[in-house]
């Protein structure tokens, strides 16, 4: 057998041939590392700024388990009671649905001025985008106290929160829908003689449709969790009770109050879990 000499790569060559690559390379990596660099400093900059401290949240565990003592066991005292926190429950359901369904079909029209593919004015899109910006970079909780000096205290002025805060997220939310959707359909509906409107009614609409409806089912559930803390605040439901509870030490009845809030947020789930994968197909978790 004869033996080949082995021969050493041409390591001159390959940095000529892909300089550009090597180059950009190296250049990632520095600003990988200077990003890693920054967040790190800021993040111990947090640190030092908001004094945090590792022994102090260890010894907040002990003061943590009275207070789970204290809770247990739950109890809603009297009958009369138990009613009072089932029609406070009601009401946050009712609020959150209600802010839920304003906001989705306010939202949607305004989203299709949003999306490229469907509005050609850069100016009205860019209009409607920071519109959205503005809405949704405000929190609910903020909102319900706007709201609850102009409409008074109660649900009224919850229901306006939850669907001031979600039009400016479902308005993004939508509009990256609408702008995602496949192209064929609406090229077909095009090239048949369809008019603008009947490209969003027959191409659009069903592609996106069912998204709508899994991203409304989902912030309904999140908004029944927003409905209690804007409860504290003055906005009805059954997070004025929670708050009164909280205030007077009564912590048993707290943890009642917390465990019915957690079943009720749980059964939404379960349910929309369901119609979310009836609607899109697939079986549920």
């Amino acid at each position: 057998m004869t033996s080949h000499p082995t021969q050493s790569p041409d390591l001159d060559g390959v940095r000529s041939r892909h300089l550009a690559l090597l180059t950009r390379s190296r250049l990632e990596a520095w600003r990988n590392l200077a990003v890693t660099f920054v967040l790190v400093s800021l993040a111990l900059v947090a640190v030092q700024q908001l004094d945090v401290s590792l022994w102090r949240v260890l010894s907040g565990f002990a003061k943590l388990g009275d207070f789970i003592v204290l809770m247990f066991p739950p109890s809603y005292g009297t009958e009369a009671r138990l009613v009072l926190y089932l029609k406070a429950l009601a009401e946050t359901l009712a609020i959150a649905f209600l802010g839920t369904l304003i906001a989705a079909l306010l939202a949607f029209p305004f989203a299709l001025l949003a999306s490229r593919n469907v509005m050609a004015n850069r100016l009205i899109r860019l209009t409607s985008r920071r519109f959205f910006d503005s809405m949704r970079g405000v929190d609910t909780l903020i909102w319900a106290l706007v709201w609850i000096n102009v409409v008074g205290l109660g649900p009224f002025a919850g229901a306006l929160a939850i669907a001031t805060s979600d039009f400016g997220s479902y308005g993004k939310l939508f509009s990256e829908a609408i702008e995602t959707s496949d192209k064929r359909p609406v090229d077909g509906v095009t090239a048949a003689g369809g008019s603008h409107l009947q490209v969003i009614r027959f191409a659009i609409l069903p592609q996106v449709l069912p998204i709508v409806l899994s991203q409304v089912l989902y912030y309904f559930e999140s908004n029944t969790r927003s409905a209690t803390i804007i409860g504290i605040v003055g906005a009805g439901g059954i997070g004025m009770h929670l708050s009164e509870q909280i205030r007077i030490l009564e912590w048993q009845h707290v943890s009642c109050l917390i465990l019915l809030i957690l079943v009720t947020v749980g059964i939404i789930d379960w349910v929309s879990s369901r119609v979310r994968h009836a609607m899109i197909g697939g079986r549920p978790d």
